[in-house]
């Protein structure tokens, strides 16, 4: 297993994580994800510290905390060989104190997690989303103070906007508090908008990133296909309305370019999938999931073997998209591409 820095950090993590929402099963949401019990997420942690993946990301709203709990016991007894990472701000109920990033909510979410991870510290925690009622200074300080007390030892975030996480950063400059070192982000083949903003900014602020649903939320599974039914088992039958949105056409081209790189390594469509976002900038780590032992181990033979360039140009021709203004003409327009060559 090959292990980067987190960003900035000193926090050295595997490249491969492994995703533990699929861990307690509640909910019509996470019950498709997966159902693990203690026992069978326990053999699972099993094999990945056994491959040298000892990082585990759960949330609060995973399951309802099942996911935490469940986490919890299936590394009891060997809290010094994992990290956790965990993330909280995401609703948890109706009431107006159910929500966001507030320096008590906060307070109170960290409690509640380490409690049910049977823990007494988080390697990282992130915020799960962009929280825009509660000031950046307020969020910062009160993370200083888990830092300080030892509840906490490293900060990021979750799917944040580009310019907040920026005045994030600023801020925490201004007034000597920690900085944020990781961003979890949706990034794959058939996601590529991390790359037109935040991966710039990942590169020259120190932010490593974390990259959740590295298989399109499972449509790069390799069993999706042109012409073909979505195959039953398949968690899109419950839960594409939850995923990131991707055109018919494009999916089909994706994968039929992953087929053909399949074809060439004898690797599979998903192991191919994530070895690309292995190659790509700023990515500290690839949070995979796995409902059981089989899923599990067929990820983690991503890792070991590099894409050629002639590969990873292939697979970048098939999924590139223009991106959006104002980043269009910088791809589209010879002056504006003469004056920032690293975007084309």
């Amino acid at each position: 297993m090959e292990y980067r820095q987190l960003g900035s950090s000193g926090l050295r993590v595997p490249v491969l994580s492994f995703g533990a929402g699929t861990f307690g099963g509640a909910g019509p949401l996470f019950s498709a994800w997966g159902q693990s019990d203690a026992n069978e997420a326990r053999r699972l942690v099993d094999i990945c510290l056994d491959a040298g993946v000892n990082l585990f990301d759960t949330a609060d709203v995973y399951s309802d905390g099942a996911s935490e709990r469940v986490l919890g016991e299936a590394i009891r007894g060997r809290r010094d060989a994992v990290l956790i990472s965990t993330k909280t701000g995401l609703p948890t109920g109706d009431g107006p104190a159910d929500w966001g990033v507030s320096r008590s909510r906060l307070i109170r979410q960290v409690e509640a997690a380490l409690r049910r991870l049977g823990t007494d510290y988080i390697d990282l925690l992130q915020l799960h989303a962009f929280d825009a009622s509660t000031p950046a200074e307020e969020v910062l300080a009160t993370l200083e103070i888990l830092v300080a007390a030892g509840k906490v030892r490293y900060t990021g975030v979750s799917n944040y906007p580009g310019w907040q996480l920026m005045k994030a950063l600023a801020a925490a400059d201004r007034y000597g508090r920690p900085r944020y070192v990781a961003h979890q982000v949706y990034y794959s083949l058939i996601g590529r908008a991390y790359e037109a903003d935040l991966m710039p900014l990942g590169a020259d602020q120190g932010v490593g990133a974390l990259v959740w649903s590295p298989l399109g939320w499972g449509r790069l599974t390799g069993k999706i296909r042109r012409g073909a039914p979505i195959p039953e088992g398949s968690r899109l039958h419950e839960t594409a309305v939850f995923a990131p949105p991707v055109e018919d056409e494009h999916l089909y081209h994706v994968v039929e370019a992953l087929e053909a790189v399949a074809d060439e390594t004898g690797k599979s469509v998903p192991q191919i999938a994530i070895n690309w976002l292995l190659q790509r900038p700023t990515v500290s780590s690839v949070i995979i999931g796995a409902r059981n032992e089989e899923q599990l181990r067929q990820n983690l033979g991503a890792v070991g073997w590099s894409l050629t360039p002639a590969q990873m140009a292939a697979l970048d021709a098939a999924s590139e998209v223009l991106p959006p203004y104002p980043h269009t003409p910088y791809r589209q327009q010879e002056g504006f591409a003469r004056l920032n060559p690293s975007l084309v």
